[in-house]
């Protein structure tokens, strides 16, 4: 057959079409795992996620759709090396293949996730993660100690935090590597350090076991068994923040309390902060000055009370009263006496009225004269009584009389 002079012309559409039948009729394309590094991680408000898988050589545009999201949560950061399963598609209106995928996990995460799954499930059969077992972190804490790197972010974001909210607290750091082989002894060794080698004075009252985020390999030193019982064993309550939110390790659940980033747990650490006490000063500042001023308030009545029932029962105000009282006796007395004087005035001046009335002398006055006889002073009172030499007295005088017989 030879080959046509005008062979077939095909639209975009067409050809578009013809490669998506392809690569979309082919299984092994259509259940596939390929793994890679994550660049150009996108997360729009409709909940799906865009990203990019490249190695060395080349590149693949990736879709996980808003439900497989939901249903796996995947934990996606720029770089991240992760192995995603899902299937070929081509979308038409840029002419571009790409992986939707359906599972995303770190590279290499199936076998220690599955390790994770089996030690979670022997330390929790032990009781290790109890809710019983949770002590309460302290409100006001005076030393708060740190396991971390010494060299981590973490660390400087948790000494900002501690500084900022709570400046009054002392903080000790136990340095120990977060991850790698080394990490999970020398974790421990920090652990126990602020348990048991300080002097009980120094002994922090809260630790915090921290490090950033990273994969599941970067954390797995806080999933490994020996740091996991050091973290239960703590006589000192311990703040778990390791990782990010989605973050989970064993530690966070052996912990008293699971922070969702090292900021968090430091943050949980310092529940009372600087402008907490400063307020609390000014409020007990404000009712002791009221209850000062209530009590105050109280003596000085207390004190006006007693002081207006001394004025009853002073030896100064009795003498006054007593003065007062001698006034008005002396009142009283004097104007009984004038009032008895003014009576014997009367009496004696009707005494003295009588009298005159009675006096031989006012009779005279009117008159009328006294004889008497001089031979014995006799008083003439009739005329037989009349005889011999007889004194005559009137108003004026007296004179002699002489009856003869």
């Amino acid at each position: 057959m030879q080959p046509s002079l005008f062979p077939e012309t095909l639209t975009v559409s067409q050809l578009t079409f013809r490669i998506r039948k392809l690569l979309e009729d082919d299984p092994q394309l259509q259940d596939v795992w390929v793994t890679g590094e994550i660049s150009n991680l996108s997360r729009p408000a409709s909940g799906h996620i865009y990203f990019t898988l490249k190695d060395k050589n080349a590149s693949l545009r990736c879709v996980m759709w808003k439900t497989d999201v939901l249903r796996t949560r995947p934990t996606l950061q720029e770089g991240a090396a992760v192995e995603a399963h899902g299937k070929i598609v081509v979308y038409e209106p840029q002419g571009q293949y790409q992986l939707v995928a359906s599972l995303i996990q770190a590279k290499g995460e199936g076998a220690l996730f599955q390790e994770f799954l089996r030690l979670k499930a022997m330390l929790e059969a032990e009781g290790l993660f109890d809710p019983e077992r949770k002590r309460p972190i302290p409100e006001l804490p005076r030393r708060i100690g740190i396991v971390t790197s010494s060299t981590g972010a973490a660390l400087r974001d948790m000494l900002n935090t501690i500084r900022r909210r709570l400046p009054l607290a002392e903080v000790i750091l136990a340095p120990s590597p977060v991850q790698g082989a080394e990490a999970p002894p020398a974790l421990v060794n920090a652990i126990q350090f602020l348990n048991t080698q300080l002097p009980n004075y120094q002994l922090p009252d809260v630790i915090l076991l921290a490090r950033g985020g990273g994969s599941i390999e970067d954390l797995w030193a806080f999933n490994d068994e020996r740091v996991v019982r050091a973290v239960a064993a703590s006589q000192v309550p311990i703040i778990s923040g390791v990782g990010h939110e989605t973050d989970f390790t064993l530690c966070d659940f052996a912990a008293d309390l699971r922070a969702p980033t090292p900021t968090a747990a430091a943050e949980l650490a310092t529940q009372i902060t600087l402008d907490d006490l400063q307020l609390q000063v000014t409020n007990y500042q404000s009712r002791l000055f009221d209850l000062i001023s209530n009590l105050l308030a109280d003596h000085r009545a207390l004190t006006s009370s007693l002081a207006a029932r001394l004025k009853y029962v002073s030896p100064e105000r009795l003498i006054q009263s007593e003065f007062q009282r001698l006034d008005e006796l002396s009142r009283r007395a004097l104007s009984a006496v004038t009032h008895r004087i003014q009576l014997q005035f009367a009496s004696v001046d009707g005494m003295s009225k009588r009298l005159d009335a009675l006096n031989p002398a006012g009779i005279l006055s009117r008159g009328y004269a006294i004889v008497t006889r001089k031979e014995d002073g006799k008083v003439v009172a009739r005329v037989s009584d009349a005889r011999g030499e007889m004194n005559v007295r009137v108003s004026d005088g007296e004179f002699e009389v002489n009856r003869k017989s």
